[in-house]
């Protein structure tokens, strides 16, 4: 029973070896020509690090990211709106780890390679077209099998190749999903923009915080993603600029290359100095910015066709405002695993993983779309515009603390029910 992926992305190769550890022969395509630690910094929360936790990745992360401490929320003026503890801090069993995308991606690829041998993930192969085989209805939980199609990067030919389940893990831009959905259309923009990039600054806070800024209009994020140097006193940092549009307007091409021009959004940044951070100088400290129109798509109403799935953003992405994006596709592959240990490497198995999540998740979509966690910040611009001494004076610590707890219940990382839940695969 041979499982075809389709990306080697976080999801793809996350996947590849949760099938290496159940014992299911699978094959990896990835379009591009040579794996490189491209991107800036993503959050893993605990939900996904508990997933790679147990594929004994555990020195790996600890080797490319820090283990987050707090998370803080604050006002357009630089005082305070709300901080919590995170990871280990806020009682989880687990940390919560800010790291590289690149260099997250790279463990995962390395795993593979090393677990599963060097041709496990096939380079330079871009799946364009599937169809599913018609020697088994399905009707008894059995599958007939998909042939794939994929184009050969390297020479323009294509090849046929298949398998008994096709993954999509093929991103925002799935292939798969468009023949799956063909009405789906392109990804949707609701007017935000970002700038994100990456440099050496001056630890805040704890060291390891994230610190979300501003409005709902207009915000800074602010998180480490390595240790102190301690011959600098310098870490890594991490930052993303956003500033909200008339999408009616429309905006360029959503593509991570896309270098940014700094006079595009630095100006509306230039006042934005505090006593702990000076905003626009770790902007014009950054070798590197990109661009980046904040897209997602509308949930779907399945995941499936026939002998295929999708799975992370081929399946369900979304605004990242709640450090979900990275972490939901790790366990979206540990729940796949799940099923197929109890189904089989069938179609069985992918109507339960399809059962066990799509509603949560397209609801999730959702809720970010509505600014997830930060959107307690438009009650806040709705009370004093974002500016004040005493947050006590505006809303009640009561008020934040509901309305985060409600959105880790949604996200999958409530800390008592994530504490007491069974691991997901127990072989």
């Amino acid at each position: 029973m041979t499982v075809l992926i389709a990306g080697g992305g976080i999801g793809g190769l996350a996947m590849a070896l949760t099938c290496h550890e159940i014992g299911v022969p699978v094959q990896v395509l990835e379009s591009v020509r040579e794996m490189k630690p491209l991107g800036v910094g993503i959050n893993l929360q605990p939900n996904a690090v508990r997933e790679l936790l147990d594929l004994d990745l555990g020195p790996g992360l600890d080797t490319i990211g820090i283990e987050a401490k707090e998370w803080a929320l604050v006002g357009r003026n630089g005082n305070d709106i709300w901080s919590e503890p995170r990871g280990i801090a806020a009682g989880y069993r687990w940390p919560q780890y800010s790291v590289h995308r690149g260099q997250l991606q790279m463990m995962l690829y390395d795993a593979v390679l090393d677990r599963l041998g060097p041709d496990a993930v096939l380079t330079g192969h871009q799946v364009s077209a599937y169809r599913n085989l018609d020697n088994s209805d399905g009707s008894d939980g059995g599958i007939g099998g998909v042939e794939v199609t994929a184009r050969n990067r390297y020479d323009g030919t294509t090849v046929m190749i298949e398998a008994d389940i096709l993954i999509g893990a093929d991103g925002l831009h799935s292939a798969i999903r468009s023949q799956m959905h063909p009405g789906d259309g392109q990804p949707q923009w609701g007017g935000a923009v970002l700038w994100r990039g990456s440099t050496m600054g001056k630890p805040i806070r704890s060291g390891a915080s994230f610190t979300a800024c501003g409005s709902l209009d207009q915000r800074f994020i602010h998180y480490p993603i390595s240790p102190i140097d301690p011959t600098t006193g310098l870490q890594q940092i991490n930052w993303i600029a956003e500033l909200t549009f008339d999408p009616a307007e429309g905006w360029r091409e959503s593509s991570w290359s896309q270098r940014a021009n700094l006079e595009d959004f630095l100006p509306q940044f230039e006042e934005w100095t505090f006593d702990w951070l000076d905003i626009p100088q770790l902007i014009r400290d950054t070798a590197e910015v990109y661009e980046y129109p904040m897209v997602d798509r509308d949930p779907v109403d399945t995941w499936i066709d026939g002998n295929v799935a999708l799975l992370g953003d081929a399946a369900h992405v979304m605004y990242p405002v709640g450090s979900n994006g990275a972490s939901q596709a790790i366990v979206d592959t540990r729940v796949l695993g799940a099923a197929f240990l109890d189904h089989g490497v069938t179609r069985a198995a992918l109507q339960s993983f399809e059962d066990q999540l799509l509603d949560d998740m397209s609801a999730l979509v959702l809720r970010n779309r509505g600014a997830g966690p930060l959107a307690i910040l438009g009650e806040i611009d709705d009370r004093c515009g974002g500016v004040f001494d005493d947050i006590d004076d505006v809303l009640s610590r009561a008020e934040v603390e509901e309305f985060m707890a409600r959105y880790k219940a949604a996200a999958g990382f409530a800390v008592e029910a994530l504490n007491s839940a069974p691991p997901t695969i127990s072989l």
